[in-house]
């Protein structure tokens, strides 16, 4: 996260994009950044996408970490949590087609929270392919459900189908970067006063006892 000058506008977020294998994080990314919809990828590869974007009228640089091919659990879950303490936000995606990437969901974000070491990260949870009905075994209030108890945001789309779906959910999470960050330049800010407040007192407790002797 970086301050803009005077204005303290958010200029750059790194987003990370968590779920299983074959959920559709890449087809997502490359959506959301070239509007087109590639069908088959390499998941063997982790890929980090950059590029500019302007939400609610204003411009913002993201980097935007893909994944690919880490599992929840096992020898990958060092990596995983090394890519969590980049992230300033976090899209969770699982196919509607596959309760295994649904009941990751809960894990991941229980992962983002260990790692964060706070509650309240940024975290949007996409459930991927709703074109594929006849293959559904997660139904939408499952999804709704639990994004409700891990308190995320919840968007139901297929990325083959319509990027305008994954411009949103990718924007909710930027806007919900945006709005962490104010927090904690708001935080910061008191902390600030709060410690001119103690010198301020502090020298006037030391000028009262010099004047006292």
């Amino acid at each position: 996260m970086t301050d803009s000058g005077q204005s303290r506008k958010m200029s750059r977020a790194k987003l990370v994009i968590l779920g299983r294998d074959n959920c559709g994080k890449t087809a997502l990314c490359v959506r959301f950044i070239t509007k087109r919809f590639i069908g088959e990828y390499d998941h063997k590869k982790e890929v980090t996408y950059r590029c500019r974007k302007t939400v609610d009228k204003e411009t913002i640089d993201l980097e935007i970490l893909d994944t690919a091919n880490k599992e929840c659990l096992g020898s990958a879950a060092p990596s995983l949590e090394s890519s969590i303490k980049w992230g300033d936000g976090f899209l969770i995606m699982y196919s509607i087609t596959d309760r295994s990437s649904f009941e990751s969901v809960s894990h991941l974000k229980r992962l983002i929270d260990h790692v964060k070491q706070t509650l309240g990260i940024p975290t949007v949870i996409v459930a991927n392919k709703c074109d594929m009905e006849n293959g559904r075994v997660v139904r939408t209030e499952e999804g709704k459900a639990l994004a409700s108890d891990l308190r995320c945001s919840f968007f139901e789309l297929s990325v083959a189908e319509c990027s305008v779906a994954v411009e949103s959910a990718v924007e909710k999470l930027v806007r919900e970067v945006r709005l962490e960050y104010q927090r904690h330049l708001l935080a910061m800010d008191k902390r600030s006063r709060m410690l001119q407040m103690r010198h301020a007192l502090s020298r006037k407790l030391t000028r009262s006892k010099t004047m006292q002797w």
